[in-house]
């Protein structure tokens, strides 16, 4: 029985953290945080070594690699997730104000090309004249007598920025614990980081196309050649 109780917690805690933020917003958020964890990785050696070439990577240097990867994909993970919390305001009060103008319309007439105009471009690619304005005067009869809400910033929207930097911190993790292990040997280290990198934004890649549709292994290998793409121009600019 505890040990029911004890996964069922492990459950619900998975289930609240998939919650956070929508799945997009959190295989984005973990594209881009492991991309700024290469690039860092890949020129905090240019900059350590350009003043004394013969110098070695240090166990103080790679303290201060692994400090600067996790605030730098903070700090990240807060403006985007800061953006996210902006645009969701911004989204409720776009659709205060679309309740405002259809409750606002002299005529029923005038309130169905209110909701055509905000509808329009997205049903007509998949539905006929007839259906739509069907669906128009259903949504118009909903939402006549709706009361409007209130629109600024919700408890939601914090969590939604948690969640964007929880998602970043933890995204980097995997390609950071070679340094940790290998702190000792900077060059195996690297190397193993951007093998593990590699790694997670393949499968993030698969698993975001599970989500658009795509095809998993032609996203993955596209991710990981726009990482590679990255990871060159770093090397050629001495990283």
């Amino acid at each position: 029985m505890k040990k029911v109780n004890g996964w069922n917690r492990i459950k619900h805690g998975i289930d609240y953290f998939g919650n956070l933020i929508d799945p997009i917003d959190r295989l984005s958020e973990t594209i881009f945080s492991i991309l700024i964890g290469l690039l860092y990785v890949l020129a905090f050696r240019f900059i350590i070594l350009s003043s004394t070439p013969e110098q070695s990577i240090t166990d103080e240097n790679v303290n201060d690699l692994l400090v600067g990867v996790i605030s730098a994909v903070v700090a990240w993970g807060l403006i985007d997730g800061i953006m996210y919390a902006l645009l969701s305001v911004f989204g409720r009060g776009e659709r205060h104000r679309l309740l405002i103008d259809i409750q606002a319309a002299r005529t029923e007439e005038e309130a169905m090309v209110i909701i055509a105009e905000d509808m329009d471009y997205l049903l007509e690619p998949i539905t006929g004249v007839d259906e739509r304005k069907a669906l128009y005067r259903s949504i118009l009869v909903h939402l006549k007598n709706s009361k409007p809400r209130k629109y600024g910033l919700k408890g939601e929207d914090i969590t939604g920025v948690l969640g964007h930097v929880l998602v970043a911190i933890l995204a980097v993790i995997p390609s950071l614990i070679p340094f940790v292990v290998l702190r000792h040997d900077y060059d195996l280290a690297t190397r193993v980081s951007i093998l593990i990198s590699f790694i997670v934004l393949f499968v993030t890649g698969s698993r975001w196309a599970s989500y658009t549709g795509a095809n998993p292994w032609k996203t993955g290998l596209l991710i990981i050649s726009v990482a590679a793409g990255l990871v060159l121009i770093a090397v050629l600019l001495g990283g």
